[in-house]
């Protein structure tokens, strides 16, 4: 069985630092257990009544701290698992501690998250050599951790930024046809195509982000101004206008590239996302109906 377990505990360790990698490092990882963990979150938050829309808000932040939660529980354990076999003949004990009391799981526990936390009691600690250099090796671990977490969280952020940023512009620019009273697809030529650029250029940008990062579709908005979801219906509207037959040969252009962009971020939506439909409208239309702006 000390084998059994040791196998067991790194397995575990394995699985952990797999996921890790796959989601901050892998540019198309999707983390096996992250992915999971994120679905169940966001399964809770659909069935939660729709008029609070609070767990629908805390989707995206619930999920972080579930999967670092997750993250830090298999390594815990793992390590547990590892220095379980160990105990109590591998380790010294305080004086006023019974080895024979000290040598079951939650022993082993502790002595874990004593090292992954770099905390260092010393009323339990290792005598055997290898177990000297385990405890270390486990410290850095946690260190990683509260790194990668940190570094992941700021990316994060870093995206639903640049994600609402491409959406309050969306906004802006169609408020401005409801308060001049005009189409902006009857604007300049040349400033359309200003327009037109840059809105694909951050959708663009948006599109990696949500390939990098899936967990930032969970983080919802309450604000109108930045819900992209709801305001992507606009912008095809305007492609629309804007590459009619009439229309200058480099608007059509620009027209089409913010086109194909739409289609790219829609098919993304469906494959990493699993977000149902046929075409670039259906999905859109799903993405609007799970995504929109909710009132907390």
């Amino acid at each position: 069985m000390d084998i059994v377990w040791t196998v067991l505990g790194v397995a575990l360790i394995g699985i952990a630092l797999r996921d890790i990698f796959d989601v901050l490092f892998h540019p198309l990882g999707r983390g096996m257990i992250a992915r999971r963990v994120v679905r169940g979150i966001a399964t809770l938050a659909r069935q939660a009544p729709r008029q609070t829309g609070t767990l629908g808000l805390l989707a995206g932040p619930l999920s972080y701290i579930a999967v670092v939660a997750t993250w830090t529980a298999l390594l815990t354990v793992g390590w547990a698992l590892v220095f379980l076999p160990q105990l109590p003949q591998g380790f010294n004990f305080d004086s006023q501690l019974d080895p024979a009391a000290h040598s079951g799981f939650l022993d082993a526990l502790y002595v874990s998250l004593v090292n992954l936390t770099s905390l260092g009691y010393g009323d339990i600690s290792p005598a055997a050599a290898l177990l000297r250099i385990l405890g270390p090796i486990e410290t850095l671990f946690g260190l990683g951790l509260l790194t990668a977490s940190i570094s992941w969280l700021i990316s994060i952020y870093g995206a639903i930024s640049r994600r609402d940023s491409l959406a309050h512009e969306v906004h802006l620019a169609k408020e401005a046809e409801e308060r001049l009273g005009e189409k902006l697809a009857d604007a300049d030529p040349e400033l359309l195509e200003t327009l037109l650029a840059g809105f694909a250029e951050q959708l663009i940008r948006a599109r990696r982000d949500l390939i990098h990062f899936p967990i930032v579709h969970y983080f919802r908005t309450e604000d109108e101004e930045r819900a992209l979801a709801g305001l992507l219906p606009f912008l095809g509207s305007l492609v629309d206008e804007a590459g009619g037959e009439d229309r200058p040969h480099s608007l059509r252009v620009r027209a089409e590239i913010l086109r194909m962009a739409i289609d790219d971020f829609a098919e993304t939506l469906r494959k990493r996302l699993r977000i149902p439909g046929e075409s670039t409208e259906e999905i859109l239309d799903q993405y609007q109906s799970d995504h929109g702006p909710l009132k907390a």
